[in-house]
This record gives C-alpha cells, sequence and structure tokens, in this order.
C-alpha cells in the first residue's frame, strides 16, 4: 500500500545552540514507511558527518521513525523542510515548512 502524505511537524523559530526536533510520520502504507528529510529540496544525508553540505550541523536522523534532531542548531541550519515516506509500493511527500534559527 503506497504511502499517505506524511505529517510532518518543524518547529516555526530555533534560538542559535539549542536543539530541535522535526517529525514526520503515516501509518498507512505497507510495508512501512522509511523517511528522507529535505531541506531547500536538498536531500539530508542519513549521516551528518559523511555530509559536505552539512558539514558544520550536527544532527541525527532516525529513517525509521522519521524523526531529524538538530543537537545545536546554526544559522545554516535555516530553510525549507520537508519529507518523504517511502515504501516498496511508493512515495509520499509533505509540505515544505520553513525553520528559521
Amino acid at each position: 500500500v503506497k504511502p499517505m502524505t506524511p505529517r510532518c511537524s518543524v518547529p516555526k523559530a530555533v534560538p542559535v545552540g539549542k536543539s530541535a526536533s522535526l517529525h514526520c510520520y503515516e501509518n498507512e502504507g505497507f510495508p512501512k514507511s522509511t523517511y528522507s528529510w529535505y531541506r531547500n529540496s536538498e536531500p539530508l544525508s542519513p549521516d551528518s558527518k559523511s555530509s559536505t553540505k552539512s558539514h558544520n550541523s550536527s544532527y541525527t536522523l532516525n529513517p525509521a521513525t522519521g524523526t531529524l534532531v538538530f543537537h545545536a542548531v546554526h544559522k545554516g541550519d535555516t530553510g525549507r523542510y520537508s519529507c518523504i515516506a517511502t515504501n516498496d509500493a511508493g512515495f509520499a511527500k509533505c509540505e515544505e515548512q520553513e525553520m528559521e534559527v
């Protein structure tokens, strides 16, 4: 079963240096969806250490739960975030939401 549009929660504004949690979830898809996050339409690597684009960023992305946690945000984390839920039957994307740091 193709995933339905996931529910995404993105904080509107986060003070520099604070942590931020972004959530993405849908429960219609079968098999269970895996989740990927995008900032300004660029995919976020599941591992912030290996990504060149986000070398200043420290975040943890859990593809199984759809949770993206920034441990300490900085100005460069500002942007439009969206999430895609994917399974064998297809994928669905939530609306982009702005997070300001």
